[in-house]
């Protein structure tokens, strides 16, 4: 009897300290939720604000985007109006009876290139794009006597022929076609087996004994490089001229919209 009233006042005292450690223990576990929690809470504002940001720049910048490429379109597509009322861009020339050359005109190209054979020689030119001189241009020219560049009074178109003969060096001339008239700038002999950038390439063509100088027009003029040639080139390359400005234009507006 005495031992078991030893045993209950035993587990009367210690059951108010079993209480007390388990009601710190809980509050220890809320302690730590709670903080855990409120440091949750506390960052989430400013993720958040930091994501909105990002989103607000993103939109403002696609908008201003959008808004200038819509813009470029607008002024392409006026553009593009302009050159399809032009006359020249799907104008064709008839080519002369008497065009000693075939064509060859690859779209997307600034040159076109002619071929002939002539007595066993293979005659090629290559055909840039005109440089053209209109009537204001003219009367500006002759205004601006104090410029030191000389600008052309008259329009033209740049020319490079070649002359070969099989297996052989061939004769290349630079030249410049007016309206009726076809002037030689220079003349080179190339030799296939060579490509030194250092070779001689003669003296100017117009510091050449003049008498030489007319034999060498008559030798390009019985090959078919004549101003009945050259007058048909300028026509046939302004046109040319017009058909790659338009589908550059249309190739700018498809870059644009895609």
């Amino acid at each position: 009897m005495a031992f078991a009233s030893i045993l209950r006042k035993s587990a009367n005292s210690l059951a108010p300290l079993a209480i007390r450690l388990t009601r710190v223990q809980r509050n220890y576990h809320s302690c730590i939720f709670t903080a855990l929690n409120h440091s949750f809470k506390s960052q989430e504002p400013a993720v958040n604000c930091f994501y909105r940001n990002i989103l607000h720049f993103s939109t403002a910048v696609d908008s201003k985007k959008a808004s200038s490429d819509e813009s470029l379109v607008r002024v392409l597509e006026s553009e593009i109006q302009c050159a399809e009322e032009s006359d020249d861009y799907d104008r064709v020339e008839d080519t002369p009876s008497e065009f000693p050359f075939e064509i060859e005109d690859t779209p997307g190209l600034q040159t076109v290139t002619l071929r002939r054979e002539y007595d066993g020689e293979l005659i090629k030119v290559d055909v840039h794009m005109p440089d053209l001189v209109t009537g204001d241009e003219q009367d500006e020219g002759e205004d601006d006597d104090g410029d030191d560049y000389e600008k052309p009074s008259k329009s033209s178109i740049p020319l490079v022929v070649t002359v070969s003969k099989k297996g052989g060096p061939s004769l290349e001339f630079n030249c410049t076609a007016f309206p009726d008239e076809v002037a030689i700038d220079s003349l080179t002999v190339r030799n296939p087996d060579s490509e030194d950038e250092l070779a001689y390439e003669g003296p100017d063509f117009h510091d050449l004994d003049e008498n030489l100088q007319k034999a060498f027009h008559k030798y390009l003029e019985i090959r078919g490089i004549k101003p009945s040639t050259t007058n048909y080139l300028h026509e046939y390359m302004i046109n040319k001229d017009s058909r790659e400005y338009l589908r550059w234009l249309k190739n700018l507006k498809k870059f644009i919209e895609e």
